[in-house]
């Protein structure tokens, strides 16, 4: 009779572990400041308003390329057992990664997800030949932030940058570089986000029909001509690196202005002496409409290790499909701005953000997010913005802007094997 007693024990010990492992997912994602606190606040929300069971297992990475990696060698090798159920994945390399290794994913085809909650532009990654594999999470919207007490210094205010020209901007740039010192305008020399953003607020993409677009588009030889014209005459700081650019110009205090997705707002919000002189708005354009533009961003995706698929699609739908819960406490603890339409619309996303002269910037931005055109995107978007960034150098040095642009062409359709 004991051993029976025993028995009964060890299998309701058993199953009581089986229940709990039902009830439990795992998750790669990588920045403690960021994505972590955005997963740990979804957490929250699905444990105290749909299962109290439920537990997520989140594996830090150091990196987004270690789950770039993790998933390569998964997929060379077809054992999927090293994974986590579901990776966060940089939205520009995740159709690369989807095509070369489709059995690596599920589809998250039945979720219960208002996808029309989303702009179209951040879903236009996800979405592969019709089917939604990931789930939104980070907003890459570009915002143009300007010093404002700097530009009233010189007799401007935000409305007088915003819904203007690329030849205006210069022209105001000159003034204020004329009277302060500083430049209106910064880049990261080495990763040139700026001409993909800015040419993406055109509606236009360095690609066309999977091949390189650059001699022929008219609107991208304009705007390096732009940007070498801006600094040459003192506008746009060319920073050499990324530390450059984020702890020179941007925390040094050299510029009164940046644009970038909107994660550069911490990197901004660094220097605490220039609260309440910050203000955000769209991006300048070629023909002086207001331009909406994004640069990164990542959504969670189920990978084929998950066993448990129905519970990972509906944590996913629960939280990032739209809970105000998840996204208010995500923007709270980590800064992950909503790419959710409507969960932009809470009384958190309302309010005034000092640091920005009480400007609500994050409803916003998420408005902005739904403006950003859908653009063509492509495996070798990095590698063009290598080459692009190699012109532009070029001709600062004295090319041509066309030769050395039809240098870059030549380089990538070499590098894409065409």
């Amino acid at each position: 009779m004991k051993k029976i007693i025993a028995l009964v024990a060890v299998l309701c010990m058993l199953m009581g572990c089986v229940a709990a492992m039902a009830e439990t997912l795992t998750v790669s994602a990588w920045d403690p400041n960021f994505n972590i606190p955005a997963l740990e606040a979804a957490a929250a929300d699905y444990k105290a308003n749909v299962d109290p069971d439920f537990e997520l297992e989140i594996n830090v990475v150091s990196a987004s390329s270690d789950v770039e990696n993790d998933m390569t060698t998964a997929g060379s090798s077809g054992d999927y057992s090293t994974l986590s159920d579901i990776v966060l994945f940089q939205d520009h390399f995740i159709q690369r990664y989807v095509a070369d290794y489709p059995d690596a994913w599920q589809s998250l085809e039945g979720a219960d997800i208002n996808w029309d909650d989303f702009g179209a532009e951040k879903l236009s990654y996800s979405t592969i030949d019709g089917v939604h594999y990931g789930v939104p999470v980070d907003n890459g919207t570009a915002v143009a932030a300007y010093r404002v007490d700097i530009l009233e210094e010189c007799g401007y205010t935000l409305a007088d940058v915003t819904g203007i020209t690329w030849e205006r901007f210069i022209e105001i740039g000159e003034e204020v570089y004329a009277k302060t010192g500083k430049a209106l305008l910064s880049m990261d020399g080495s990763g040139n986000d700026l001409p993909y953003m800015m040419l993406q607020a055109e509606g236009k993409s360095q690609f066309k029909d999977c091949e390189p677009y650059i001699t022929e588009n008219e609107d991208l030889v304009k705007i390096i001509s732009l940007l070498v014209e801006m600094q040459q005459k003192n506008v746009l700081i060319l920073a050499n690196d990324w530390t450059g650019y984020t702890d020179a110009t941007i925390m040094g205090d050299q510029v009164a202005g940046v644009i970038n997705g909107n994660w550069i707002i911490p990197t901004i919000e660094q220097v605490a002496e220039n609260s309440g002189k910050w203000g955000i708005t769209s991006l300048p354009t070629l023909t002086g409409a207001e331009g909406y533009a994004a640069n990164g961003g990542s959504s969670l995706y189920i990978t084929a290790h998950c066993e448990n698929p129905d519970l990972a699609k509906a944590f996913l739908a629960y939280t990032f499909g739209g809970s105000t819960e998840t996204y208010d406490n995500a923007l709270r603890n980590g800064g992950v701005i909503t790419c959710c339409i409507s969960a932009g619309e809470s009384d958190v996303y309302q309010e005034g953000v000092d640091f920005f002269d009480g400007q609500a910037i994050y409803t916003d931005i998420v408005k902005m997010g739904g403006n950003v055109p859908i653009v063509e995107q492509n495996d070798y978007h990095y590698t063009c913005r290598q080459y692009i960034g190699a012109a532009i150098q070029e001709a600062l040095m004295g090319s041509d802007v066309e030769t050395a642009l039809k240098n870059a062409e030549d380089q990538l359709r070499f590098a894409m094997g065409l």
